[in-house]
């Protein structure tokens, strides 16, 4: 092609990155690798093929990890852990430093080596993975160095188990190893079976680091050895990235075991386009969105949702830039479109869509390479909500799509998925967009931009993709702890009858509490409630899964509590706890009549005492600016889980509800509350309380009857958020493995009391679990 003809097309030439580093660092390590443990690489074990995705071709043989492997490391991470922890923040954060510094120096390599081993484009690699691979441990690097003296109150959780993807490598390892190192935790990773050597080449720079033996360990191997880290008892913190079938799994394997546990799971994203949008800019955004290493992205821009008025133009437009794709070798600076990373996973990509028969589908009119694992761009338009492929994750470059009409059919149709990782809004008008944002169910919201990511901005999300936030502040939270632990808690009983029980005069059965109505229980049954003495006192519903059923109905039509101000809210937690002064020698009496101790006046006064400073938390628990490297701001607002479950403590019948439902409504929750076993009637005098209080009907519903039997049912429901367990029955197992189902937020007390009249019965771990995270990213500037 001449100089001339070269103008008239604009025909990018090839701008091949050469491979020779990186070829010969693994020709250097024997191209056969063991595992990282203990500050060394092991003897080589039975290995597999690690091939470059866009060739084929073998770059290395790696080792499949054994139980003993994954024994070793664990063991190598408890050793190092106290003395890592012992440095001190200043101490952990010159290593980081160092790896930061590594991470830089080396860089090139890393992006090379990412690019033969993932498939992803070498410009992707260069200049978005190890860049953000680098801020993430610069970034911790600082929190470790003012860790002393900004988490007080805070102890680290010890050896974390984590398990990353084959999409983002290194990225994944350092949005993980690097909070937890900065809190003091020791690591055993293990990589993705596809691409396993950047996670090799950074046990190497780890070396260069000097990083005590121990305190990062890296272990390779398909998914049996995640599941050995996962499941192994030495173990105290799990953190997942994956898909959405293997999070639910883990969830089960950990329930009851005490493990803390974080998953960033799946996503179908919405990618919306309002008519009034910079239509070419939404475009561009778009390529990002969801042909950005080659749509292997959990929060890619998938479903796409444009207004009717410009759909036609704006796909067209869209058309035309898919042509324009180049599509070829991942080491060639002037290609958009990568290679796929496995041959099963392209088998996957071709067999939903080959199994589509919606929509009419268009794929991109470019060149694509005869040989390798490479699936061309791709737009299914005219689909429906139902259409499977609008709902499934096809981690493919697949973009599916339709129209809405309205901004609110926007947001019905973007919250129409099980997922709720990220969302992506194009408008010109500032009113719709920051009106839109907060609606949608997702932990992060771009607005006329997309794949937005900084350490400093927490990432995660909400339903089916997961719990926990990564980077920022929130991110370290996920690898600490409240200092201290409870004594082990025993079963709270209530007391039986004595030999002289007499009938009671007039029947004081109590009713449940359901929609701001008193209610019977559809089973019709009730248990008896007697004092210290064997008198009887009263008698209890004993609620069933229809009375669940009913509550989380009602939680869910309140659901409007969530869009009232907190003032409002303020006020009228300020109205219950003035209420329940009002009646201090009631609760008293009932408190002490049924508890058999005299210890009911205190509740009643910390009771009230809590309420009003929920009440006070109400306006001023607020989000924060992240600080990013954006000319922009990156809000990380608190919202509302939703509804929450919550079974309240047995033995501080009315304290234990207090400081359980007051939190929760204060940040705009629902809740159904399952009263203390043992002692209820405190909970049922509430009602009245409840009913002269302006406590809208359905925000708070209260049941009773047997804990261990009404778990299974609240932790399963697929209508509740979050379920929190403070009972003495020992639920934390049932509630977590419940809890998979739609992989809701649980937390549970692993058998250990709390002390309800003291500082662990209040503060912010309440307010935390009382609220999810969204990241809402607003560039600006012409």
């Amino acid at each position: 092609m001449t100089v001339r003809e070269k103008f008239e097309s604009m025909d990018y030439g090839t701008a091949p990155e050469s491979a020779a580093d990186a070829l010969a660092w693994l020709i250097d390590q024997g191209d056969r690798f063991g595992h990282f443990i203990d500050g060394r690489m092991t003897e080589p074990g039975d290995v597999f093929e690690s091939r470059n995705p866009a060739t084929g071709e073998v770059l290395a043989h790696v080792s499949q990890a054994t139980q003993a492997d994954v024994d070793a490391a664990v063991a190598a991470a408890r050793r190092a852990q106290k003395g890592w922890a012992k440095l001190g923040g200043p101490g952990r954060a010159r290593y980081i430093y160092a790896l930061a510094r590594l991470l830089q120096k080396h860089a090139r390599l890393f992006a090379v080596l990412e690019s033969l081993d993932n498939g992803k484009p070498i410009r992707e690699s260069r200049d978005i993975d190890i860049p953000l691979a680098q801020r993430h441990f610069y970034y911790h690097a600082g929190q470790a160095q003012l860790f002393d003296s900004e988490y007080v109150g805070r102890d680290v959780h010890g050896v974390c188990g984590q398990v990353v993807p084959w999409n983002f490598p290194l990225l994944m390892l350092a949005w993980k190893v690097a909070p937890a190192l900065a809190a003091g935790n020791t690591v055993v990773l293990k990589p993705a079976e596809y691409t396993s050597l950047t996670a090799l080449l950074f046990a190497d720079i780890c070396r260069q680091a000097g990083l005590p033996k121990g305190v990062v360990n890296i272990v390779t191997g398909d998914g049996s050895v995640g599941e050995m880290i996962v499941t192994h008892p030495d173990v105290d913190k799990v953190a997942f990235t994956g898909s959405t079938a293997v999070g639910r799994r883990i969830r089960e394997a950990t329930a009851g075991s005490g493990k803390a546990l974080t998953l960033e799971l799946g996503g179908k994203s919405p990618y919306i386009v309002f008519e009034d949008a910079d239509l070419d800019s939404a475009v561009e955004g778009l390529v990002d969105a969801i042909w950005f290493n080659q749509g292997q992205v959990c929060c890619a821009g998938s479903r796409l949702l444009v207004q009717e008025a410009v759909a036609e133009r704006f796909h067209a437009k869209l058309r035309a830039r898919m042509d324009r794709l180049r599509v070829g070798s991942p080491l060639d600076k002037s290609i958009d479109v990568g290679a796929i990373v496995d041959p099963k996973q392209l088998e996957t990509i071709t067999r939903l869509v080959d199994g589509n028969t919606a929509g009419e589908t268009y794929r991109a009119n470019c060149d694509m390479p005869e040989t390798g694992c490479f699936y061309p761009p791709t737009l299914i338009t005219g689909l429906s909500s139902a259409d499977p492929l609008m709902q499934e994750e096809i981690f493919g470059p697949v973009l599916v799509g339709t129209t809405f009409r309205t901004p609110s059919e926007a947001v019905d149709l973007a919250n129409n998925t099980r997922y709720g990782l990220a969302a992506t809004l194009w408008s010109e008008n500032i009113n719709v967009a920051l009106d839109i944002a907060p609606k949608l169910a997702a932990g992060v919201v771009w607005i006329n931009g997309t794949n937005m990511f900084d350490a400093a901005a927490p990432f995660g999300g909400v339903r089916e993709s997961g719990f926990g936030r990564e980077g920022g502040p929130e991110g370290m939270m996920a690898y600490t702890k409240p200092s201290g632990s409870g004594k082990a808690l025993g079963k709270v009983a209530g007391f039986s009858s004595g030999p002289d029980t007499e009938p009671q005069a007039v029947d004081r059965t109590a009713k449940l509490y359901v929609g701001g109505k008193q209610a019977r229980p559809d089973g019709g049954y009730a248990y008896e409630v007697y004092t210290k003495a064997g008198k009887l006192i009263g008698q209890a519903p004993l609620a069933n899964r229809k009375d669940v059923r009913n509550a989380v109905e009602a939680a869910r039509g309140a659901s409007g509590w969530a869009g009232t101000t907190a003032h409002l809210r303020a006020q009228i937690l300020y109205y219950i706890a003035e209420n329940l002064a009002a009646r201090k020698d009631d609760f008293t009496a009932r408190i002490n009549q049924m508890t058999g101790v005299r210890t009911g006046a205190k509740e009643v006064d910390v009771a009230v005492d809590r309420l009003f400073t929920y009440a006070a938390w109400a306006d001023k628990f607020d989000g924060r600016v992240a600080q990013v490297p954006l000319r922009g701001v990156a809000l990380a607002m608190r919202e509302p889980c939703g509804v929450i479950g919550a079974f309240c403590p047995d033995d501080h019948p009315l304290l234990g509800l207090v400081s359980v439902m007051a939190p929760a409504i204060a940040m705009g929750n629902r809740v159904v509350l399952v009263a203390s076993e043992p002692f209820p009637l405190a909970a049922t005098d509430l009602y009245q309380v409840l009913d002269t209080s302006d406590v809208p009907g359905g925000v708070v519903n209260i049941l009773t009857g047997r804990h261990a039997e009404l778990a299974p049912t609240l932790a399963g429901h697929m209508d509740v958020e979050t379920v929190w367990s403070f009972s003495s029955s020992d639920l934390s197992a049932e509630i977590e493995r419940g809890a998979a189902g739609n992989l809701k937020r649980t937390w549970v007390n692993n058998g250990r009391s709390r002390d309800w009249l003291g500082a662990e019965g209040e503060g912010r771990a309440f307010l935390d679990a009382a609220t999810e995270t969204k990241t809402v990213w607003v560039p600006y500037g012409a």
